[in-house]
């Protein structure tokens, strides 16, 4: 019998010593299970943080040389346009002046601000004042010419910047154009170069281009 009590009490004093070191190791591997999900919360958030800004980047930006001329602010700015249909957003820009009298001359104001989803290659007033002012003079007083002119450089569908490195589309005149390029450096119909690209109004996007384009 004292063998036997001897026995328990060696195991009973056995335990008591392991019971320190079993509760620290739960202890340790507790703090382990904690700190991870606290690490995968972390990439996690630099993931959602880095997510929004690359839709940003294939959203695309306004981009090219003449888009330094744009207010900052206002309605002539990116900001103010995007909530202007896009014959009122071109009258609020100065470098498309020209363009806006022809639209208006032609009658086609409230074609395009009531248009959906189209395309607008918009030519500068310095790529009007290319064509000899006699010519223009002409071109302006003749009503059927001038919307010819006008809606050949409409597309009815909004292009990224993606579809216009080798493209060919139908305008509203219902001629062909072509487009090429990439980056954010394109050409239309081979001539027109897009000088501030990818500008949104809230039914267009419109490509400013340096030359206007004339169908055949």
């Amino acid at each position: 019998m004292n063998s036997k009590k001897i026995r328990r009490t060696a195991i009973a004093v056995a335990a008591a010593a392991l019971l320190p070191f079993s509760l620290a190791a739960c202890s340790d591997s507790g703090s382990d299970t904690k700190a991870a999900p606290s690490a995968s919360a972390d990439d996690a958030a630099k993931t959602t943080a880095s997510t929004p800004a690359d839709d940003g980047m294939m959203d695309g930006e306004p981009f090219g040389p003449a888009c330094a001329g744009v207010p900052k602010e206002g309605a002539g700015s990116f900001d103010g346009m995007a909530k202007d249909p896009v014959a009122t957003a071109a009258s609020n820009n100065p470098a498309l002046s020209t363009l806006v009298t022809a639209v208006k001359q032609a009658g086609l104001v409230d074609t395009l601000n009531n248009a959906k989803d189209i395309t607008v290659f918009a030519p500068t007033n310095d790529a009007f004042a290319k064509i000899p002012k006699a010519d223009l003079d002409k071109v302006l007083a003749d009503k059927a010419m001038l919307t010819k002119i006008l809606t050949y450089h409409v597309v009815g569908q909004r292009l990224t910047p993606k579809q216009l490195e080798n493209g060919s589309f139908e305008t509203l005149q219902k001629g062909m154009l072509t487009t090429t390029g990439s980056g954010e450096s394109y050409k239309v119909n081979g001539t027109a170069n897009v000088v501030c690209g990818n500008v949104k109004t809230a039914n267009a996007n419109v490509y400013i281009i340096d030359t206007v384009l004339m169908p055949k």
